[in-house]
């Protein structure tokens, strides 16, 4: 008896496999590890003390009286915008920046060109007109206040008496003109900051296209009106913008040459003023938030400018 068995083919069970992780995820992350304790650094130097200040300019908090701390709403932001000394500060504010900004954006466009050609020297050139940027702002003041401004040894008094003679005129610079003594030391620290992004403008400039406008004919300034200025449009914007974010929020030359007397108090001198001096914490923090809030609407068209310089770098290679 013979027993055929018949074989039965069973197809095996396909396993599910799980799928395996996205690499670009993991390499993200691996990319990114390194740099999350400066991140939290910053989150915690700058963010969580900005939020405390936040959550302290709606208290009526003087520090002489912390008991009788209570919270204000509104009210210090409202004291903030119509406070006379307050609203004559911002005004100072805005007089004193905008004046900087575009005396040394003309000044530096004007450095900016000269640098632009080649003559003897022009390094060290370079240097010598980027220094006083490079000097600490409390420094820079001082300099201003001491070496050039007193009016007993100061050099600009000296430079009349050489001139004058001993009937020259020996004026008081910082009594008689304190908001333009302010200016003047700003524009000579921030001209250099503008020259140097208006140099970078004027480098990227394509040289066969302003050969061929000298071929066409073209002058000078024919160059400079329809070429050269053009270029530069968003050169102008980024260093004022950027400049704006910096003056906006200075506080050293105002303190060291004027102490904000004589009409030259600007916000954030009121803001120390408010502090330090009349101990109000809550209006203090109020107007520092408004300060942090200009500066951030400033710093964010900033940012589109650059975006945008940088999209056209990009478009151009």
């Amino acid at each position: 008896m013979t027993i055929t068995a018949s074989t039965t083919t069973v197809a095996p069970a396909t396993a599910r496999t799980p799928a395996p992780k996205a690499p670009g995820k993991l390499r993200a992350w691996a990319t990114r590890a390194p740099l999350l304790p400066a991140l939290i650094f910053m989150v915690v130097v700058t963010q969580l003390p900005f939020v405390a200040t936040l959550v302290i300019s709606f208290f009526d908090w003087n520090a002489l009286y912390p008991d009788a701390r209570s919270f204000a709403g509104l009210d210090n932001y409202s004291e903030v915008l119509t406070d006379p000394d307050l609203r004559k500060s911002v005004l100072t504010t805005i007089v004193l920046t905008a004046t900087v900004v575009l005396a040394s954006l003309v000044i530096g466009l004007g450095l900016a060109l000269l640098l632009d050609r080649k003559f003897r020297g022009r390094g060290m050139v370079r240097t010598l007109l980027i220094a006083p940027f490079l000097l600490v702002p409390v420094a820079a003041a001082l300099l201003w206040k001491h070496v050039l401004y007193n009016p007993e040894y100061g050099l600009f008094n000296g430079l009349l008496h050489w001139f004058g003679g001993d009937g020259a005129a020996q004026p008081d610079w910082v009594s008689n003109t304190p908001l333009l003594a302010i200016e003047a030391s700003l524009i000579w620290q921030w001209t250099p900051f503008m020259m140097l992004i208006l140099l970078a403008g004027l480098q990227s400039r394509d040289s066969e296209l302003i050969e061929a406008a000298r071929m066409d004919g073209a002058g000078n300034w024919q160059i400079f009106r329809h070429l050269t200025l053009p270029h530069l449009r968003r050169y102008l914007e980024l260093g004022a913008l950027l400049g704006s974010i910096y003056i906006v929020q200075n506080f050293d030359a105002v303190f060291t040459i004027t102490s904000g007397g004589l009409g030259t108090a600007n916000l954030p001198y009121t803001v120390y003023q408010s502090f330090y001096q009349a101990h109000e914490n809550g209006l203090a923090s109020a107007a520092g938030v408004l300060v942090v809030i200009g500066s951030i609407i400033i710093a964010t068209f900033a940012l589109r400018v650059v975006s945008s310089l940088f999209r056209e770098e990009a478009a151009r290679s």
